[in-house]
């Protein structure tokens, strides 16, 4: 099964009653399992989780802390990007040079970016040494 596809099967689980704004990842691990993650709302909305994050705590609950691409899909009419905390947790767990695909089940309409592109500037542990 593809990225894009695990991401369109695990959207449909996406808890959303107050956006109805399904969202669905996937993210294949540097090991190449694949990991998957769909929004979850809350009724006290900043509680609720997006997509991305979902799949990255899939995957480090499995034992991992690598990725090594990212599809995120939405029902949108255009490919929706990863919101700027799901940009900083992906950089966490990826190199730069990580591909990230963003698609739309409306169309076959795609936008490939690496992590670099969506998040230039990434605060990175770099940052944290030699204080």
């Amino acid at each position: 099964m593809s990225l894009r596809d695990a991401a369109a099967a695990v959207r449909l689980n996406a808890h959303a009653p107050y956006s109805n704004f399904q969202v669905g990842a996937a993210i294949r691990a540097a090991s190449g399992t694949v990991y998957l993650g769909c929004n979850v709302e809350n009724v006290a909305y900043p509680e609720g989780t997006c997509a991305e994050a979902g799949a990255i705590a899939a995957m480090v609950a499995a034992g991992e802390t690598r990725l090594s691409e990212v599809y995120v899909i939405a029902g949108s009419p255009m490919p929706v990007t990863p919101c700027g905390g799901c940009r900083q947790k992906l950089a966490e767990f990826g190199s730069g040079d990580v591909p990230v695909t963003m698609g739309t089940t409306v169309s076959d309409t795609e936008i490939h970016m690496t992590l670099a592109e969506l998040l230039p500037g990434a605060f990175t542990n770099d940052h944290m040494t030699g204080s």
